[in-house]
């Protein structure tokens, strides 16, 4: 499909974006668990880099908790809007538009997951103090991880039904 179709805004061209959208199952309420599950992955390969990058940056430096987690949440959002931003520049929108897609679809699907992750870090006791080489530090966060994903997946379900969130991207795919 010519993608270059898709940025001018025409009646034709929305059509051809709704048409697209019901091929890949992201037509409005019609969205499965399985889209679903991709957009959050999507969401948490790029929240993971950022994240685990902001952990290991703070834990090395022996920064105290608030600007380590303050360092992982910003570069989680700097990541996770990046993979978006890249595969938009990818289709051929450029810069300024691809930033709207890339914070349209993105933001609540990842501070959803940064809430989560960071609330199970600061929940289990002794995650916040663990240093890299213990077992509790990657447990605390991978498994933050893990309960993000099964509580962003429905909410990004809800959000591309609705036309919203991940269901952005999918235009210019």
């Amino acid at each position: 499909m010519d993608h270059s179709a898709h940025h001018t805004g025409t009646a034709h061209d929305q059509a051809a974006r709704r048409a697209h959208a019901g091929r890949t199952g992201h037509e409005r309420g019609g969205v499965t668990w399985g889209a679903a599950a991709k957009a959050t992955l999507h969401c948490l390969t790029g929240c993971a880099i950022g994240e685990i990058l902001g952990m290991v940056i703070g834990t090395a430096l022996m920064w105290g908790n608030a600007p380590t987690m303050v360092l992982a949440i910003a570069l989680a959002f700097l990541f996770g809007y990046s993979f978006t931003l890249f595969a938009v520049r990818k289709a051929g929108l450029d810069f300024q538009a691809a930033v709207k897609v890339a914070l349209a679809a993105d933001t609540v699907s990842i501070a959803v997951m940064e809430l989560v992750d960071n609330g199970i870090i600061a929940l289990v006791p002794g995650a916040l103090d663990a240093h890299l080489a213990d077992a509790l530090f990657w447990t605390a966060l991978l498994g933050g991880f893990a309960v993000a994903f099964v509580i962003t997946t429905p909410v990004n379900k809800w959000m591309i039904g609705r036309g919203k969130g991940h269901a952005v991207v999918h235009a210019y795919h």
